[in-house]
């Protein structure tokens, strides 16, 4: 083999190497980062209430390279914890339903959570959520990862949509009012 021909292989075996390590693959040595790893979440509090449900707002963050998907989660105050969105009906009526597939992070991106927009719903509530005082959750993301919170309740009236059950709940079942 000539030189000039090993200096071309060998030159080409360096910037494959080059451009392999620069990239974003899944080398033994490259460690993915979970969803919850690269997400914040800002600003956030939660409706007031009596009643058995109430909403959580603010902004999420995701720092990160790639989406992030937040599809549930959980929390000590509430029996279960949902991801919803508020869109209009065939009425015109704004109703509340669960957000198929979640709530998708772009990378680098943000999204908020807004009374009349897309939220976390506690469901199920342990006990009355009073202004002033701080409920804790967690959002589950779909890699398995998990993000703690913590919103600060606040009085508010609610954004004037109705609970629409999934089609999973008994035709009839209660609409109800939340923020």
């Amino acid at each position: 083999m000539s030189d000039k021909r090993i200096r071309t292989t060998v030159g080409a075996a360096l910037a494959a190497a080059a451009l392999i390590s620069s990239g974003c693959t899944s080398s033994p040595g490259h460690k993915e980062e979970s969803m919850a790893s690269t997400v914040t979440i800002n600003d956030q509090w939660a409706s007031s209430t009596d009643m058995e449900m109430a909403a959580v707002f603010g902004t999420l963050t995701n720092t990160g390279h790639h989406e992030a998907r937040i599809v549930a989660g959980e929390s000590p105050q509430a029996g279960r914890v949902e991801i919803h969105e508020v869109t209009p009906n065939a009425t015109g009526t704004n109703v509340m339903l669960p957000k198929e597939g979640g709530i998708a992070l772009p990378a680098e991106g943000s999204h908020d959570l807004v009374p009349g927009g897309d939220h976390i719903m506690l469901m199920d509530l342990t006990e009355p959520l009073k202004p002033g005082a701080d409920v804790d959750f967690t959002l589950i993301f779909e890699d398995g990862s998990t993000l703690p919170a913590t919103a600060q309740i606040r009085d508010f009236a609610g954004a004037g949509e109705d609970y629409q059950p999934n089609s999973e709940m008994p035709a009839g079942a209660p609409h109800h009012d939340h923020g």
